[in-house]
């Protein structure tokens, strides 16, 4: 489908996206985004009132297709165990896709202001969500927060080391920590 064809809301997301995860929040411009997402300012406007409503909209937007790829893992798996640890073949297949850019929820973290809390509420929903997945799953609080630990760590050094390892490692830990 060529940028074109897609709806200018679409077109804006996907853009912002990719440069806010290639080059950064706080180094990608409003400017830009327009320009390389072919449309007007004020189509632009029309959808988002400021950058932060746009990284609003990204994140929702982000959050959707992981807990899309993260049910589609594990839709075969039987045991609750087995879905836990599909979350890792999330980060792995993440990693793939992205070039081991890391979890965009904590990218974007590191770049704003402690006070912004219209975006900080969006990642704290994100990953209070996987860590309820953890609890529904495991029934079992304590063992559940381990395991969000291990896949958070796991996410952020796979970024560092731009390796699988981490990931592989965690997986390895969470497997045989649950019973």
């Amino acid at each position: 489908m060529s940028n074109e064809s897609q709806q200018p809301r679409v077109r804006i997301l996907d853009t912002a996206y990719r440069l806010f995860l290639g080059q950064g929040y706080n180094s990608t411009g409003i400017n830009q985004i327009i320009e390389e997402a072919e449309v007007a300012k004020a189509s632009f406007y029309q959808h988002f009132k400021s950058k932060e409503d746009l990284c609003v909209g990204v994140l929702e937007k982000r959050h959707q297709y992981i807990e899309e790829q993260s049910q589609a893992l594990s839709a075969q798996k039987r045991t609750p165990k087995m879905k836990v640890l599909a979350s890792f073949d999330l980060i792995s297949l993440l990693n793939e896709q992205e070039d081991f850019r890391g979890c965009a929820f904590l990218n974007i973290l590191s770049e704003i202001p402690a006070d912004n809390t219209k975006v900080r509420e969006v990642i704290y929903a994100h990953k209070s969500n996987i860590r309820q997945h953890f609890k529904d799953l495991l029934q079992h609080a304590e063992l559940a927060d381990h395991i969000y630990l291990l896949y958070e760590g796991a996410f952020v050094e796979s970024q560092l080391y731009r390796d699988q390892w981490p990931v592989n490692r965690a997986k390895k830990i969470a497997n045989s920590l649950i019973s």
